[in-house]
């Protein structure tokens, strides 16, 4: 290649073919040397290329189609361009297979047999079971403490009530209950208070001492091998302990739910059509799903303590009767619930301090209090000098911002206490001295 085609002198391009000619002039007529052969890469690898102009497709609607290129060059099928004998073909072979597939499902479906409905011989697996029931859970909180629940079922001549109740003494026999579940039956004779049990037996009950005044009634039943709860202290309860709810909503014995203590000291006013039930108290409240007939039923930490009795529910479009459970539930902290037991069932009765005064809660805007609307004579606000339409804002130090919040307040001290109460007269304060008196 090179001898036959190799430059020579200062040619730069191909030399001529062996035994060929040149030309008098470089466009002469030889197969190497034609007039643009300066320009083609093929003849002369030394000669610069260049880029041609792009590619042009004619316009789609002078195409012949049905297969069409469009001005990016794409191919693309026209329908407008197939003939009727294709569009008929292609649907003539849609219309065959849509023949031949329900030919052959209705084929199979009648000719394989069906599976029997029924197989004596089955046996299904056994696994072993996998729930861990660890102590303190709710199963094992349950198990304790259910037997020391009890349903409450009071019969009258043309009505009834159900309840819940807990046992507190098993030798005597004593289940603490709420009064509105035992108070329509308390001065009527052919009243019937009956106590079932978790085994399913039931025995009569008697009740001991009621005291409307914080809701609470003690029963007495004839019965050998109870169980009683073990009490805890509400002292030691703190908002986010985890509490169990066990007793009888809507007849249901043996219920248990489960949930949070959501809030503490929460004064809520108890009172009911159809009992003598007029109280305040200060509750523990809980998210523990709580329904009419969990009253008197227990309410227990996470060591299997009862803390408190359930008693009341807030409840969105009902009376706390009729209504159901919206997570706002409260109980008697176990604290009040010993004292006012023990007196029950050493006297029939029970105590309470009292201060000699009707209010109820008022605000300015900036600051709570209960407004005195009524002072008994003779008792103690009258003779603390506490007047009617003053506002009481404290009671020893601590802030009172609801008439709710004074009776807890008083209520929270025995007979012969002496109080500091401070009130606001004629926009200044001023602290007076009350020695409490029997309610």
């Amino acid at each position: 290649m090179l001898r036959a085609f190799a430059p020579r002198g200062d040619d730069r391009g191909l030399g001529e073919p062996p035994g060929g000619r040149p030309g008098p002039r470089r466009t002469a007529a030889g197969p190497f040397w034609k007039r643009d052969a300066e320009n083609d890469p093929w003849r002369d690898p030394q000669a610069p290329a260049g880029l041609g102009a792009p590619a042009v497709y004619p316009a789609e609607a002078d195409q012949p189609g049905p297969v069409v290129v469009d001005a990016q060059g794409r191919r693309k099928v026209r329908l407008r361009d197939l003939s009727v004998r294709l569009t008929a073909l292609a649907l003539l072979g849609l219309l065959l297979v849509g023949m031949v597939g329900g030919t052959t499902a209705w084929w199979l479906g009648r000719s394989v047999d069906e599976q029997p409905l029924l197989s004596p011989d089955t046996r299904l697996s056994q696994v072993s079971p996998g729930v861990s029931r660890e102590p303190g859970s709710i199963s094992d909180i349950a198990a304790r403490v259910m037997p020391a629940v009890v349903s409450v079922e009071v019969r009258l001549a043309n009505a009834g009530a159900t309840g819940s109740g807990v046992v507190l003494d098993a030798d005597e026999g004593y289940i603490v209950t709420n009064n509105h579940v035992v108070s329509g039956a308390a001065d009527v004779d052919d009243a019937e208070i009956r106590a079932v049990f978790s085994d399913g037996s039931g025995s009569p009950a008697r009740i001991v001492g009621r005291d409307p005044a914080s809701d609470l009634a003690v029963l007495k039943v004839e019965k050998p091998g109870l169980v009683a709860a073990a009490l805890g202290s509400s002292d030691d309860v703190v908002v986010g302990d985890a509490v169990v709810a066990i007793g009888s909503p809507l007849g249901l014995a043996g219920t248990v739910t489960s949930g949070i203590v959501s809030a503490l000291d929460r004064p809520v006013r108890l009172s009911g059509e159809g009992s003598d039930t007029n109280a305040v108290i200060s509750a523990v409240q809980t998210d523990a799903p709580i329904n009419p007939g969990n009253s008197g039923g227990a309410l227990v930490d996470a060591s299997g303590a009862v803390v408190g009795i359930n008693t009341a529910i807030a409840s969105v479009g009902g009376n706390g009767t009729t209504g159901g459970s919206i997570g706002l539930g409260f109980a008697i902290p176990m604290d009040t619930v010993r004292d006012v037991a023990e007196q029950l069932i050493t006297t029939g009765s029970a105590v309470h301090a009292s201060l000699g005064v009707n209010a109820r809660s008022v605000t300015d805007g900036t600051r709570d209090g209960a407004l005195v609307v009524n002072v008994e004579p003779g008792g103690p606000a009258a003779e603390a000098g506490i007047q009617e339409q003053d506002v009481v804002i404290a009671v020893d130090g601590e802030p009172v911002g609801s008439s709710e919040e004074l009776v807890v307040a008083i209520d929270a001290h025995e007979p012969g206490d002496t109080i500091t109460i401070e009130v606001v007269r004629g926009g200044s304060s001023r602290e007076l001295q009350a020695t409490l008196v029997t309610a």
